[in-house]
C-alpha cells in the first residue's frame, strides 16, 4: 500500500479546492498528521452574493489520497 507524502495531500486539498469553490487561491495554513491521516487548514476566498469574502477549511485526506471530510467555515 503506497502511503502518502504532505506535499501529495496537500496538492489533493488544493485541487479539491478550487474546482469546489470555483477559486484559484489557495491560502494553506498548516498541515499536520493525526490518526494516519493529513490534516489541511487554510482559507480561500469565495463570492458572497457578489460580495467578496473568506471561507476557513479544514479538509482530511487518508494515507491513500483520498478525501475523508471536510469543514467550512465564514470568516
Amino acid at each position: 500500500m503506497k502511503v502518502i507524502m504532505e506535499k501529495d495531500a496537500q496538492q489533493i486539498a488544493i485541487e479539491f479546492l478550487k474546482k469546489r469553490k470555483n477559486t484559484e487561491r489557495v491560502d494553506i495554513s498548516s498541515i499536520e498528521q493525526r490518526n494516519g491521516c493529513w490534516v489541511i487548514k487554510g482559507t480561500c476566498p469565495i463570492d458572497l452574493e457578489g460580495h467578496p469574502w473568506a471561507e476557513k477549511f479544514e479538509v482530511i485526506v487518508d494515507a491513500k489520497g483520498k478525501i475523508k471530510s471536510t469543514d467550512f467555515s465564514l470568516l
